[in-house]
C-alpha cells in the first residue's frame, strides 16, 4: 500500500481541534516578549559550543580523553590540525554571537570578523597560560585532599577540575566581550559538574574546589591564590541597586573579594561587595555580609540538638 504524504496524514488522522492549538501557539510567537528567535540571525548552536569546549580541554589536558594516541612525535601535528578545526569552528560561533548582539543594540558599524577574529586568536593566544593556571590548579587539589592518590586521578575524575578548566576557558571570552558563549559554556560546566561559576569571576592561582555540589560563584567575585572552598559555597550578591524605574542597575561590583590563602568551609554564604582577608578561615553553615581583616576564623554556633529516644 502507498504510503501517504505527511500533509495527506495530518488531514488524515489529525483531531480537528489541532488547528486551533496551532493557530494559538503561532499568535504567541508575534510579541516581542523576548523568547522568540524567528527571522533573525542564527545563533550560536549548543552542540557546537560543546564540542568545541571538548576540543579545547583536549588541547589543556592532552591524552587524558583518550580519543587520541599522543606521542612527543606527533603531538605538534596533532596540537596544530586541533587548533586549526577549533579557529573556524569557534570563529563561526563567536561571528554569530556578534551579529546576534549588534543586532539587538542596533550596532551599525561593528566589524563583526574582525571582532570575531580577535576574539577566537585572543583565546587560542591564553591556551599556554591556561595550561600554567591548571597545573597549579591540579597540584592544590592533590596537596589539599588526603584522598587524591594521583594527579591524574584529579584530572579524570575531580568536577572541580573540570569546572575551573571550563571557567578559565570562557572567562577568555568574556573579558573579551563574546556575548553568549561564556555563559553557554559555563551552564554545561554547572550541569555536568554541580558547580556554578560566573564567566565574569576573576580567580588566582591554584585554586581548588574541594567535592564542589552546590557551589555558586557569582560575576563579579574577585578569588585570589591559593584559595580553597568547599561543597555547598556562595560568594554571592546581597541586594541588587536599582535605577528611578525599578530596574535592576547592571555592570556594578556586587560579590565577595576572596583574598589569598583563605578556605571556606561548607555550606558558607558569603554575600555582598565585602572582602575576606588573606589567610582567613570561615567555617561551615556560615553567614557573612561583612568584610572581615586578614587572619580572621569565624565559625557558626554550635546548633542545639533536640534527641529522643524510647
Amino acid at each position: 500500500m502507498k504510503e501517504c504524504s505527511k500533509k495527506a496524514c495530518f488531514e488524515k488522522f489529525a483531531d480537528p481541534s489541532l488547528d486551533s492549538i496551532v493557530e494559538k501557539i503561532c499568535a504567541t510567537y508575534s510579541d516581542e516578549q523576548g523568547i522568540n528567535h524567528i527571522e533573525g540571525f542564527n545563533l550560536p548552536n549548543e552542540e557546537e559550543v560543546i564540542n568545541i569546549l571538548t576540543e579545547l580541554i583536549e588541547i589543556v589536558f592532552p591524552g587524558y580523553t583518550g580519543k587520541k594516541t599522543l606521542s612527543l612525535k606527533n603531538i605538534k601535528y596533532l596540537v596544530g590540525e586541533t587548533i586549526s578545526r577549533v579557529y573556524i569552528q569557534l570563529n563561526d560561533q563567536i561571528s554569530r554571537a556578534m551579529r546576534y548582539n549588534c543586532s539587538k543594540n542596533n550596532c551599525k558599524d561593528c566589524d563583526v570578523p574582525k571582532l570575531s577574529t580577535n576574539a577566537t586568536i585572543g583565546l587560542l593566544n591564553s591556551l599556554a597560560e591556561i595550561r600554567e593556571y591548571l597545573k597549579l590548579d591540579v597540584q592544590a587539589a592533590y596537596d589539599g585532599d588526603p584522598a587524591a592518590k594521583s594527579l591524574d586521578e584529579i584530572i579524570l575524575s575531580y568536577p572541580g577540575i573540570k569546572a575551573v578548566t571550563i571557567h578559565r576557558i570562557s572567562h577568555e571570552l568574556f573579558i573579551r566581550a563574546v556575548p553568549l558563549i561564556p555563559r553557554m559554556m559555563s551552564e554545561y560546566a554547572h550541569r555536568t559538574t554541580g558547580i556554578d561559576i560566573h564567566p565574569g569571576a576573576k580567580i588566582g592561582k591554584s585554586f581548588f574546589i574541594d567535592h564542589g555540589t552546590g557551589v555558586v560563584i557569582g560575576e563579579t567575585s574577585v578569588i585570589g591564590n591559593n584559595v580553597k572552598i568547599y561543597q555547598g559555597v556562595t560568594l554571592g550578591a546581597l541586594s541588587f541597586p536599582k535605577d528611578e524605574n525599578g530596574k535592576i542597575i547592571k555592570g556594578r561590583k556586587r560579590h565577595p573579594t576572596i583574598e589569598d590563602d583563605v578556605t571556606i568551609y561548607s555550606g558558607a554564604t558569603i554575600l555582598g561587595d565585602i572582602v575576606v582577608g588573606k589567610g582567613s578561615v570561615i567555617g561551615g553553615n556560615v553567614w557573612l555580609t561583612q568584610s572581615v581583616p586578614a587572619g580572621t576564623k569565624i565559625t557558626a554556633t554550635i546548633p542545639e540538638l533536640k534527641i529522643k529516644t524510647k
